[in-house]
């Protein structure tokens, strides 16, 4: 008897964390767009994961959601391996992709009642939620409007509202605000703010917005080229770059070794020339780097355009921990630049 008990294969032990990520990998065929990511998101957190255009955030909560396989690693949402027990993880989960995909022939209620029905929802409980959501996003008003008619805000806020019909303990959100304007921005912020506390959700997004990103998570997961690069809050995350003040400066025709001339400050941390005679320094003491910076300037006779200093930011700390700025990779995809059209979000 002890000899069988000595060779059972213990149970598989179930994650307590609501989204459990381990060492992840994603290969299409010699490329390997995640590599042995790890990381658990907490109940009723907002967990999100920031990195340029191609860094692996999309294909990433593609094999969380079920819609890919993994290469290597594990995945379990709401306790449920995604592998194992795929219908079981997507009972637990709502998801927003990137592009907007409700039928715009149909209208806001018509939406959200076929995907109600997708889900099994029945029709007393079917009638509450929609009631209830379409409240919560504000679209009352339009309930019988054809989808088409609606703003691009507006049906962001469709597509989310859309995504929780099936009353969800997780939420998946791809890139949520990406083609919106400031406005509409910060009315799904808002929105998500108020969804999460009336819920209590637990959500996942992505994003390439550090403003988003610094506004909405709990914490943030930097990936870069596929790999977790630092995982921390927000606070934490800008407290451990050296340099609690950011001095951004335009001179007109700075010298050549204007760059090494501010990199010798005393309390400067790093510099980054941003072309056009702008630069970017990191200070732990901004009022000094700022008045030895304007009696260099006097010194020199080179006239200073603009001057502003500011608190380390989400830019600064994803400077730091890859050696490039966010916004530099936003319009890079596939190896070639696309020009950012009129209007575009820098």
């Amino acid at each position: 008897m002890s000899s069988l008990f000595h060779h059972a294969k213990p149970a598989e032990e179930i994650p307590t964390a609501a989204i459990k990520v381990d060492k992840v990998v994603k290969r299409f065929g010699n490329f390997e767009a995640v590599k042995g990511i790890s990381f658990e998101v907490k109940d009723g957190e907002i967990f999100g994961l920031l990195g340029p255009n191609g860094a692996g955030k999309s294909t990433l909560i593609r094999m969380m959601t079920t819609l890919i396989p993994l290469s290597e690693g594990k995945a379990y949402i709401g306790g449920h391996d995604v592998e194992k027990e795929p219908d079981a993880a997507r009972r637990c989960m709502g998801v927003i992709p990137q592009a907007l995909t409700s039928d715009i022939n149909l209208t806001v209620e018509e939406n959200l009642s076929i995907y109600a029905k997708l889900y099994g929802v029945n029709r007393a409980e079917r009638k509450r939620s929609i009631d209830e959501l379409l409240e919560a996003v504000d679209l009352v008003k339009w309930r019988n409007a054809e989808t088409k008619t609606l703003s691009g805000g507006m049906r962001r806020r469709l597509e989310i509202a859309r995504g929780l019909v099936h009353s969800p303990r997780i939420f998946f959100l791809d890139e949520p605000t990406t083609g919106l304007d400031p406005v509409s921005r910060v009315a799904v912020w808002e929105m998500l703010n108020n969804l999460k506390a009336k819920r209590q959700l637990t959500i996942l997004i992505t994003t390439h917005y550090m403003d988003e990103a610094d506004r909405l998570c709990d914490r943030i997961a930097i990936v870069d080229h596929g790999k977790l690069v630092v995982l921390d809050t927000p606070s934490q995350l800008k407290q451990s770059v050296p340099g609690n003040n950011v001095i951004e400066a335009q001179f007109l025709a700075p010298p050549e070794d204007w760059e090494a001339r501010l990199q010798a400050f005393q309390d400067v941390t790093s510099v980054q020339s941003e072309g056009s005679g702008m630069f970017r320094v990191l200070t732990t003491n901004g009022s000094r780097t700022t008045t030895e910076l304007v009696e260099m300037a006097v010194r020199n006779s080179v006239e200073i355009k603009t001057l502003t200093v500011q608190n380390t930011t989400l830019d600064d700390v994803f400077v730091h921990y890859t050696g490039r700025q966010l916004r530099d990779e936003q319009v890079k995809t596939f190896g070639f630049v696309i020009p950012p059209r009129p209007g575009m979000q820098p």
